[in-house]
């Protein structure tokens, strides 16, 4: 597995973590200790985020500053070789 790979398996891993969060808190929304744990995954994907898309570009086009359709500019997956 190449750098670019791992770092979308590690912020995939992250977001994954986020969001499995956010559905638990949304039945308990007291849990102190579980918000915290979801605002230190979050900084912890930051800077995350910021080398990737240093080296590899935007993952989104919302992360895009541009009015351009550079975000696309990568091969597609299934442009890629197996």
């Amino acid at each position: 597995m190449n750098e670019r790979d791992m770092l979308l398996k590690k912020i995939g891993t992250y977001k994954f973590a986020i969001v499995d969060i956010d559905i638990f808190l949304d039945t308990h929304p007291g849990d102190s200790k579980m918000l915290a744990l979801r605002n230190q995954y979050e900084e912890e994907l930051k800077p995350l985020v910021k080398k990737f898309e240093a080296k590899y570009g935007p993952l989104t086009k919302r992360d895009t500053e541009t009015n351009t359709w550079t975000w696309v500019k990568d091969p597609w997956p299934w442009d890629m070789e197996a």
